[in-house]
C-alpha cells in the first residue's frame, strides 16, 4: 500500500488535465507540460480531484505508483506558482551575467565560462553574485542549478566558489605552522 501514491492530487481552477494516449498534458498560467505515463498506472479525474492507480500488485508497479503520483503533483505547482533555486557566488572578482540566451561566469579561471540557458528556464543576476533560476520544470530547474554549481564548487578553506542560497559549507582549518 502506497501511502503517498493513494494521496489525491486535487487540481485547482485554471489548470486543464488532459490524459490520452498514455501521455498527460497539464496546462496553467504558468505554461503546459506533459509526462509520458507507463501502461502500470492509470490516472482518473473526478470533480477536479486527480487519482494515481496502479494495475496490478508487483514490485515494479508499486514503485511507479508513488513516483507518478509526486511528478503529476510536481507538475501542477510548477504551472500554477513555479519553481525557483537561488545561487550565491563568492570569491574575489568572481562574477557573472546574462547575455542574451547565455550565462556568462567569470570564476577565476584563465577564461570566463559560458552556459547556454535552456528553453523554459529563466535566470536573473543581482549584484554580480546573486543566481536566480525560476521555471516550471522542478526537474529542469534542479539540473540547471547543479551543472552552474558543478562549475566551481565551494572549496572548504576559503569558501570560495558556487553554492545553494542557505547551504553551509563546512570550513577546514589551514596548515598549521611549525612550532
Amino acid at each position: 500500500m502506497s501511502r503517498i501514491g493513494n494521496l489525491a492530487v486535487v487540481v485547482p481552477t485554471g489548470v486543464k488535465v488532459n490524459n490520452n494516449n498514455n501521455e498527460l498534458f497539464i496546462e496553467g498560467p504558468k505554461g503546459k507540460l506533459n509526462l509520458p505515463l507507463k501502461s502500470e498506472v492509470k490516472i482518473s479525474l473526478e470533480n477536479s480531484i486527480l487519482k494515481v492507480s496502479r494495475v496490478g500488485d508487483n514490485n515494479v508497479e508499486k514503485s511507479l505508483h508513488g513516483l507518478y503520483r509526486v511528478l503529476i503533483n510536481n507538475m501542477i505547482i510548477g504551472v500554477t506558482k513555479g519553481y525557483e533555486k537561488k545561487l550565491e557566488i563568492s570569491g574575489t572578482g568572481f562574477k557573472a551575467n546574462v547575455q542574451g540566451k547565455k550565462i556568462v561566469l567569470n570564476l577565476g579561471y584563465s577564461h570566463p565560462v559560458e552556459y547556454e540557458i535552456p528553453e523554459g528556464i529563466k535566470i536573473t543576476v543581482e549584484e554580480n553574485t546573486k543566481l536566480t533560476i525560476a521555471g516550471i520544470d522542478k526537474h529542469l530547474v534542479g539540473q540547471v542549478a547543479a551543472v552552474i554549481r558543478r562549475m566551481r564548487p565551494p572549496e572548504p578553506y576559503k569558501g570560495k566558489g558556487i553554492k545553494y542560497a542557505g547551504e553551509v559549507i563546512r570550513r577546514k582549518a589551514g596548515k598549521a605552522t611549525k612550532k
